[in-house]
C-alpha cells in the first residue's frame, strides 16, 4: 500500500510517498520557488529516494508544471507514480471550515467548497486548491483525499471556541475559533500516549507545536478542548513572522494614524510581525547569535516568545485541571533545547520540571527531557503530519 502525500503551498509543493502502514518513506522532496524567476542552474525540483537525489534546474512557472516535474523524476527513478497502483493521494488543506471536519474524498463540489473557504485561509486555501487540482489531471483514477487542519479542533467546546461579537455577524460571516496544525497535534498526542504506555482516554496533555508558525494546545482524553490559534492562524502564540495576540484596537488604530489600508495591516501582522518585527530575522540561530552579541532587540523578542508560552502554558493547565504530559514538536520544539528550558523554567512546584542531560542531548527520536519521577512528563515527540494523512486518506479509501 503506498499513499502520495501533497502538501501545496503559495510558492512550493511538499510530497511524500509513504507506506501508511510501516510509515516507510518510499520518496521525497519538494518544489521550490514556483512562479519566480531564478537564475540558470538553479535547483528547483528536489527527489529523494534510496539514497539518491534527483533535481530539475530552472523555473517553474506554475503548480502545474512542477507536479509534471515531479512525477518525471518519480519515473527517472524507478517509482511511476502513474503506475505504482497508488491506494490514494492525500492533500493537505489547511482550513475545513464548519464544511470539513472528517477526511474527505475528493470529487467537483469539495473543489468548490475548499476555493469557497479561502477567504478564511487566503494565504492557503488557493494553493492547496491548486495542488488537488493538478493533481487530480496528473491522477484522474486515483482516489483524492482532503485531510484538514482544523479537523481535530472542530469539536472545541462552545465556550473556547466562541468569540464575543455580536451572534447574527458571527454566524452569518462563520466567525469563530478554527485552530489550526491540528494533523500535528492529534498525532503527536498519539503517539505520546504510545510513549507513556498509556491510553489516549486517560492522559491530559499540552502540546507545543513551535515551528515559523506556533500554536498550543490543551487535550483532555485525547480530544482538544483549547487551541491558540482561532479563525485564522494569525492568533495566539508569537511566531516567527506572525504576531499572535494582540489588541484589535491596534487594527483601526493603525488605519487612523499610520493611513494603513487593511491589506497593508494584514501583510504586517503575518509577515512583518512575530520575531522577525522585534529582531528583524525569523531564524532562532540567528536570533540567538544576535542575542550573543548584546542586541537588546533580539533579546527583547527571545523574551515576548518565551512569556507568550508560558502564559498559555500556565491557562492550560489550570483549564485540564491535571496534566499528564507537556509535549513539544515541530522545528523549534524538537530542535531547540534553550526554549524548552526557559518555557518550563521555575515550575517544579507544579511537578514540572526538565532535566537538563536529557534535554541538550542530541536524540531526535520521541524521548523524555523531564527527570525521572516527576509527577508531570516533559516529552519531545517529532511530529509526522505526513503519515498521518496518509493514513487518514488510506483509512477512508480502504
Amino acid at each position: 500500500m503506498q499513499v502520495l502525500v501533497i502538501n501545496s503551498g503559495s510558492s512550493s509543493i511538499k510530497y511524500q510517498l509513504l507506506d501508511p502502514d510501516s510509515g516507510a518513506v518510499v520518496a521525497s522532496g519538494q518544489v521550490s520557488r514556483i512562479g519566480e524567476p531564478v537564475a540558470p542552474g538553479t535547483a528547483t525540483v528536489e527527489y529523494h529516494s534510496d539514497g539518491r537525489t534527483l533535481e530539475h534546474d530552472g523555473a517553474v512557472p506554475d503548480h502545474a508544471t512542477g507536479l509534471r516535474i515531479v512525477f518525471e523524476l518519480f519515473a527517472r527513478g524507478g517509482h511511476d507514480l502513474t503506475a505504482a497502483g497508488l491506494t490514494a493521494v492525500g492533500h493537505r488543506v489547511v482550513h475545513g471550515g464548519e464544511v470539513f471536519y472528517r477526511p474527505t474524498l475528493i470529487d467537483d463540489a469539495v473543489v468548490r467548497s475548499i476555493d469557497e473557504l479561502s477567504s478564511l485561509a487566503p494565504l492557503h486555501n488557493p494553493a492547496n486548491v491548486t495542488g488537488i487540482e493538478s493533481a487530480r489531471e496528473l491522477l484522474p483514477d486515483v482516489p483524492q483525499v482532503a485531510v484538514f487542519d482544523t479537523a481535530f479542533f472542530h469539536g472545541l467546546p462552545d465556550a473556547a471556541k466562541t468569540y464575543a461579537i455580536d451572534a447574527k455577524v458571527a454566524a452569518a460571516h462563520g466567525i469563530r475559533r478554527y485552530g489550526f496544525h491540528g494533523t500535528s497535534h492529534e498525532y503527536v498526542s498519539g503517539r505520546a500516549a504510545e510513549l507513556l504506555d498509556r491510553d489516549p482516554a486517560e492522559l491530559n496533555q499540552i502540546v507545543f507545536h513551535l515551528g515559523n508558525g506556533a500554536s498550543a494546545s490543551a487535550i483532555r482524553g485525547g480530544r482538544a478542548v483549547d487551541t491558540t490559534m482561532g479563525l485564522t492562524p494569525l492568533e495566539g502564540l508569537v511566531m516567527g513572522t506572525r504576531s499572535g495576540d494582540l489588541d484589535p484596537g491596534i487594527i483601526p488604530h493603525l488605519a487612523r494614524t499610520a493611513d494603513m489600508d487593511i491589506d497593508a495591516i494584514d501583510n504586517l501582522l503575518n509577515r512583518d510581525s512575530g520575531i522577525k518585527g522585534l529582531s528583524g530575522v525569523n531564524d532562532f540561530r540567528e536570533l540567538f547569535r544576535l542575542i550573543e552579541t548584546g542586541d537588546d532587540a533580539a533579546r527583547l523578542a527571545y523574551d515576548v516568545y518565551v512569556h507568550r508560552l508560558r502564559r498559555y502554558l500556565g491557562a492550560y493547565l489550570v483549564e485540564l485541571g491535571r496534566v499528564d504530559a507537556i509535549v513539544f514538536t515541530a522545528g523549534v520544539g524538537e530542535n531547540n533545547a534553550r526554549v524548552r528550558a526557559d518555557a518550563l523554567a521555575g515550575l517544579e512546584r507544579f511537578g514540572i520540571a526538565v532535566d537538563p542531560g536529557r534535554n541538550e542531548a542530541k536524540d531526535r527520536g520521541a524521548r523524555y527531557i523531564s527527570p525521572p519521577g516527576t509527577e508531570v512528563s516533559v516529552l519531545v515527540v517529532p511530529t509526522n503530519e505526513e503519515l498521518a494523512i496518509a493514513r487518514a486518506a488510506a483509512g477512508l479509501v480502504g
